[in-house]
């Protein structure tokens, strides 16, 4: 396999190419920001380079991508030039290439407005049959670029697997509130119990769409940590996430007590892999549990990937209020 990651410079693009070098794999990263991992320099709306480095490759890695970060200091039509029309040139090219396997890196994000419910509602159990509901540029755009790479798999029959991954960004929560509410660590670690997932677990389950597209040929699939959760602890944890935990996880309050770290009042949501784990036959080594025996260890609550990718941020410019300028 001969692989093209895009946004070879950004979070998971590096650690694509980090994995797919070190398993022997030829591989090149393109990116309009230089860095280590990347060997082509430029933009995916480029399509004579696009097409240039799509020579040979029988696998497409689409991670570049604007961010929610950016939603403060770019424009919606620099989010449809990079986020739809580069995702149009690449499956183009693809298709064009006789590229075997084509994974877009997609978002929860594209839920929006779906994961917060009503007062008084259930925490939202979310699957991806949940209908997404765009709050801002940043999801209506990576909703696009999904609805693009099934159109493309309908039509011109390149294999397209589209992941919605969860958070596994090392920078401080954008949310002002969430920072005042809880140290970074606390609130990461909180995190596994619903809404994020581990660096090397998206790696992992990129490697694994691959492998399956050729055969399941289009799919949407929610990339998170499995949660210890059901459907049917919804209403208990909206009401009480903090009983709920106790009661499945209890090892968690010794562990929290030592830290003087909290617990979540309240959830509002919980993001389901379940769908991933069946048909990608992706194993996440990474969840809540896992992140207190890390920390039982006196270790870090962090794979050796991510302490080796780092955190890259989002911007170059610095803002009154770091690390995201308040929109």
């Amino acid at each position: 396999m001969k692989a093209l990651v895009t946004g070879s410079s950004g979070h998971l693009g590096e650690a694509l190419v980090r994995t797919l070098q070190a398993q022997g794999r030829e591989v090149l990263g393109l990116d309009f920001v230089p860095g280590a991992f990347t060997t082509a320099l430029g933009s995916i709306t480029n399509r004579d380079l696009v097409r240039r480095s799509l020579a040979g490759v029988t696998t497409v890695f689409h991670a570049a991508t604007l961010h929610k970060p950016h939603v403060a200091t770019h424009t919606r039509q620099q989010f449809v030039e990079c986020n739809v029309t580069g995702t149009v040139v690449l499956l183009e090219e693809s298709h064009r290439a006789g590229v075997g396997a084509f994974v877009c890196t997609s978002t929860t994000s594209t839920f929006g407005d779906a994961l917060q419910p009503p007062p008084g509602a259930p925490a939202a159990w979310i699957t991806e049959d949940i209908m997404p509901v765009p709050k801002n540029i940043y999801g209506a755009t990576k909703l696009a670029a999904e609805a693009l790479c099934q159109e493309f798999q309908r039509n011109e029959g390149l294999p397209c697997l589209v992941l919605r991954t969860a958070r596994f960004f090392p920078e401080a929560d954008d949310s002002r509130d969430a920072r005042r509410a809880f140290s970074d660590d606390n609130l990461k670690v909180n995190e596994y119990l619903h809404r994020r997932v581990e660096l090397e677990d998206v790696v992992s389950a990129h490697l694994q769409a691959a492998a399956a597209a050729p055969s399941l040929r289009f799919g949407r699939y929610i990339i998170s940590a499995t949660t210890p959760f059901s459907a049917a602890d919804c209403a208990a944890l909206r009401a009480d996430a903090a009983a709920v935990i106790r009661q499945l996880v209890p090892e968690y309050e010794a562990e929290y007590a030592k830290r003087n770290w909290t617990m979540y009042p309240s959830l509002d949501r919980v993001y389901v892999n379940d769908r991933a784990r069946r048909d990608l036959h992706w194993q996440p080594r990474h969840d809540f549990r896992s992140m207190l025996g890390l920390l039982r260890s006196g270790a870090e609550p962090r794979s050796n990937l991510a302490r080796q990718v780092g955190a890259k941020g989002y911007h170059q410019e610095k803002f009154t209020e770091e690390p995201y300028p308040v929109a």
